[in-house]
């Protein structure tokens, strides 16, 4: 599960049991749309590499997706409504999905065909100049930006949704930008009351004839671009703002505007005819309008989707995968596989190793060596769980580099001889291991042949079920009885400080936060403090990939397990559907109504 706010949605989908979500590998199309499904049973990561993009790479209109026409309706279904549609609310990637189609920030994610990303101007012209050490950004907005009434789109509305973020009634959003502009991550609230007062914050100035907007932040932070493309910083217009009723009714700046909304049943969107695909270098809108019906479980929208008859042959699932129960069917059926497209989600998920408790490396290593990967996805789906992991970074974050300290992809189900002869020589045979885990019918399965493989390898392993509705109440306190507990993280945005400062940083031991490992090493948190000030992306991103592999290698704190991978099915009128490598859900804006 996914602790990260952003993907909450996407977590919560995988604890919730294999079956709704854990689907194929590609070979070679990861999010390539187009109809061309990948085949099941791929163990290489074909996904999203990020860059930061030019101001070229910023002008639009969006690149052309081959063979797409303009007009007709998209349908989707969804379990669940969003749960907010003001942007500063927004901060689950399920949300974002939506927001991509009304909302903009001042920078955002351009996605090709492979599904690769690069860090783009949206609202601006570029992804921002740093000055002043990382601690100064600037940005200058495009001409031509407008909000669905006709009206002007101007710096004092990228301000606004900024400064938002301070009002009371705001509470589900990200919080990076407040704390990075305050210096105060506890009490950032205390300096400033919000916009509605008539007070700016000073820390953002806007010059509106010269459309700029700068941030003086007060430490440095070389990916703050990237932190801006989260949608809880969207533009929000100062004139048309109504407060609390705007989470009903939000402004489109967008190709489409929110037309009809009937909570938790279905909603409408159409066309913003102020849109001006000029300005937006990310955007596709081929389609006149969607149409979402909510309540429609996983399971029912993909036999939907195969039975491809009405309007669901216009149709897609917005983001729960392909159920385990039909993978079998859609891979073997050529009609059916044709219309899937897949990815990764953004995250890493793994088993968190207790130092405070299992003090002895050799044993952290020896858990590494002996952990049955292969046996454990085979449960989950086989192949189509997705891809073993065997580091901390995932594979869409800037500098992932694949490795292989444990020898696990070439002995996925463990290797127990290896494991016992490292305890042994270590003096630990018999070492007693306290493994907890979620209980749930898939976890209950894992469990088993987790506790073979330890009880194989010399442990003596004790299984903990916890129920689901405290595990992460439990397993986040500093003072748990647990050796060994399953986990995961998503980023927030595609740089790996946002995977290890929250789990290897000592500052983020505590009860309810996120280094469940309890990892508490000087070099770490001096490395981490060096790299996150490291202005060049590509040189930050192999800075932290050798941390990544020095953690694993000289402290062992986790058990990698897997990079999971989700599928979706569109109907067969559907064109352009592919994955978004940001969101792990469908792309809706590239999607267009076949001839």
């Amino acid at each position: 599960m996914s602790l990260s706010r952003r993907n909450f949605v996407i977590g919560t989908s995988v604890a919730i049991g294999a079956g709704s979500l854990l689907t194929a590998c590609s070979s070679g199309n990861a999010g390539g749309g187009g109809g061309k499904g990948g085949a099941g049973g791929a163990t290489q990561y074909t996904g999203a590499k990020v860059a930061v993009g030019t101001a070229d790479d910023s002008k639009g209109p969006a690149p052309e997706v081959k063979g797409a026409r303009k007009g007709g309706t998209i349908y989707g279904y969804s379990p669940d409504d969003f749960s907010h549609l003001d942007p500063q609310r927004i901060y689950y990637a399920f949300n974002s999905t939506l927001a991509l189609l009304y909302a903009r920030c001042l920078t955002g994610y351009k996605v090709d065909s492979a599904g690769h990303q690069k860090l783009v101007g949206d609202l601006a012209t570029d992804a921002g100049t740093a000055s002043d050490g990382n601690k100064t950004w600037t940005f200058t907005l495009k001409d031509g930006l407008k909000w669905d009434d006709g009206s002007e789109l101007t710096v004092d509305d990228v301000r606004h949704g900024f400064e938002r973020g301070w009002a009371p009634f705001i509470t589900e959003g990200a919080t990076f930008a407040q704390i990075a502009l305050t210096g105060d991550d506890a009490k950032w609230r205390d300096h400033y009351e919000g916009p509605y007062k008539g007070k700016h914050l000073d820390a953002i100035v806007t010059d509106k004839k010269k459309k700029t907007i700068t941030f003086h932040l007060k430490e440095a932070r070389p990916d703050f671009n990237f932190t801006l493309a989260m949608h809880t910083y969207a533009a929000t217009p100062v004139k048309l703002d109504t407060k609390e009723k705007y989470d009903k009714n939000p402004v489109s700046c967008g190709p489409y505007k929110i037309k009809a909304h009937t909570t938790d049943k279905s909603m409408t969107l159409v066309r913003n005819k102020h849109w001006d695909p000029a300005t937006d270098s990310i955007r596709n809108a081929y389609p006149d309008g969607f149409e979402f019906t909510f309540g429609v479980e996983g399971l029912d929208s993909t036999d939907r989707l195969i039975a491809d008859q009405g309007n669901d042959k216009y149709a897609v699932s917005i983001y729960k995968g392909i159920p385990a129960e039909r993978m079998q069917k859609i891979l073997t059926t050529p009609e059916l596989k044709q219309r899937t497209f897949n990815g990764l989600l953004t995250g890493s998920y793994y088993y968190a190793i207790n130092c405070k408790r299992v003090t002895d490396l050799a044993v952290r290593q020896a858990l590494n060596i002996a952990w049955p990967l292969e046996q454990i996805r085979k449960i989950y789906g086989g192949t189509s769980a997705g891809d073993y992991a065997t580091s901390i970074l995932s594979p869409d974050i800037i500098g992932y580099e694949k490795y292989d300290l444990y020898g696990k992809l070439k002995k996925p189900a463990g290797d127990p001889k290896r494991a016992k002869e490292l305890l042994k020589k270590a003096g630990k045979l018999g070492t007693k291991i306290v493994y907890a885990y979620e209980q749930d019918p898939v976890y209950d399965k894992t469990k088993v042949v987790i506790e073979n493989a330890l009880t194989e390898a010399g442990f003596k392993p004790v299984m903990k079920p916890i129920d689901s509705t405290t595990y992460y109440d439990q397993v986040q306190q500093v003072d748990n009885n647990y050796d060994v507990m399953w986990f995961g993280w998503s980023p927030d945005w595609p740089t790996a400080f946002t995977m290890m400062q929250p789990l290897f940083d000592s500052a983020s031991i505590g009860n309810g936060m996120n280094n469940v490992s309890q990892v508490k090493v000087d070099w770490i948190d001096e490395t981490i403090k060096k790299n996150e000030l490291i202005s060049d992306q590509e040189k930050a991103g192999k800075a932290w990939s050798a941390l990544d592999r020095r953690i694993m290698k000289e402290v062992a704190p986790i058990i990698p397990e897997t990079f999971q991978r989700r599928w979706y099915i569109s109907g067969s009128k559907v064109g352009g559907a592919m994955f978004d490598p940001n969101f792990s859900a469908t792309l809706l804006y590239k999607t267009f109504v076949k001839a």
